[in-house]
């Protein structure tokens, strides 16, 4: 182990882990080509690489597609009583990987098993003729895991074992994503301040925004939330925990049928919303709604903004201000068959908070669906 840098790092008390930003997030799911067909029409990502039986795996396949900054894996296994496959049995289609770029993974590692994580997997270094990668990993909430991945030294498609993934004659335009801007964890009931322990302690995360009950409530439901993000602040992971209320909750509905804490939903950024929600919209993408009455009062909520109220409200955009700016944001439905992640979009106009003025529309949208769903109750 590096002790010697844990410690010069530990004394200087600057960001002992410091984390460029989020390198890929990886999907297990049940059809990976049909997935990542799914990802490149109705959102507008791009073929990258792919993994599988033509570069030598056995067990499994991969297909990664790329929008901007943000890189997903959506990955399949090829045989029965696999991991991934119970994993999918388990929770359906969901996160399992967030991964995280860093420029020493073994470091990252070290300093996060000295801080009390619990291991996934061992620095490990990946060669093909374009370089090398490092990886590592450790877990988090349920069975999501965080690997670190140090990249200084490759220069190939994505990473080695993976090959160039090329669909010449249909690669759909991008609709605008750029980055990912934040990531939600759901978890158990009273498990909320246990996670954000252990973002502080073992990643060195700070707590910047914290939302009671009294904040994210409806008339029916409520839950707790608290934001903790790295030192640079490129990343960030809001972390729900269920709170009592007459009804059943989203965090509640999400934990029983993902059956477990897991990744609720990614949020990624654009810079013209109204042009990224239209293109969505028009490729398929279901969107929730809020009442039109939403925006009687919008404008003495959140006072003067750059677009037009009736566009905003024809897609279903919502809007809040913080002491920073505001911002715009609007979220998907489901899109797996369970009604557990979903997507947000979201373009900052200078805020930096989680748009607090409307989760209480926001929530009502949510139950109005889980009425539907017939959840609650």
């Amino acid at each position: 182990m590096e002790t010697s840098a844990l410690t010069k790092t530990s004394d200087q008390g600057t960001d002992f882990m410091p984390i460029n930003g989020t390198d890929y997030i990886e999907l297990y799911v049940g059809n990976s080509k049909q997935a990542a067909h799914f990802y490149k029409t109705a959102f507008g990502f791009q073929s990258l690489a792919y993994a599988g039986l033509e570069t030598g795996l056995k067990d499994r396949e991969s297909y990664v597609v790329v929008q901007d900054k943000i890189r997903l894996i959506l990955t399949s296994p090829l045989k029965s009583g696999t991991k991934i496959g119970e994993h999918i049995d388990t929770h359906g289609d969901g996160v399992k990987v967030v991964a995280l770029w860093v420029d020493d993974a073994t470091y990252a590692y070290n300093a996060a098993m000295e801080r009390g994580a619990k291991s996934y997997m061992e620095p490990q270094v990946e060669e093909d003729a374009t370089g090398k990668v490092v990886r590592s990993g450790i877990y988090t909430y349920g069975e999501t895991v965080h690997i670190f991945v140090e990249r200084k030294d490759y220069d190939g498609v994505f990473l080695p074992g993976f090959k160039k993934w090329e669909t010449p004659d249909y690669n759909p335009s991008s609709t605008g994503l750029k980055y990912v801007d934040h990531m939600v964890g759901n978890v158990d009931w009273n498990k909320m301040n246990h996670w954000v322990g252990f973002y502080e302690n073992v990643l060195g995360f700070k707590n910047i925004l914290s939302f009671d009950d009294k904040d994210i409530s409806t008339e029916y439901t409520a839950l707790m939330s608290k934001v903790m993000s790295n030192g640079n602040g490129r990343i960030k992971f809001p972390i729900n925990e269920p709170a009592e209320g007459k009804k059943k909750s989203q965090v509640e509905e999400y934990l029983d049928f993902y059956e477990g804490e897991g990744v609720q939903h990614i949020a990624v950024a654009t810079d013209d919303i109204i042009k990224t929600v239209r293109d969505l919209r028009s490729r398929g993408v279901e969107f929730l709604r809020v009442p039109d009455t939403y925006y009687e009062a919008v404008t003495d909520r959140v006072g003067k903004i750059d677009e037009d109220i009736a566009p905003l409200k024809e897609l279903g955009i919502l809007v809040d201000r913080d002491d920073e700016g505001y911002l715009l944001q609007i979220f998907t439905r489901p899109v797996e068959p369970r009604p557990t992640m979903f997507f947000e979009i979201i373009q900052r106009k200078g805020a930096q908070s989680f748009g607090k003025g409307n989760f209480k529309a926001l929530f009502e949208a949510i139950e109005r669906e889980q009425e539907l769903r017939g959840t609650l109750h």
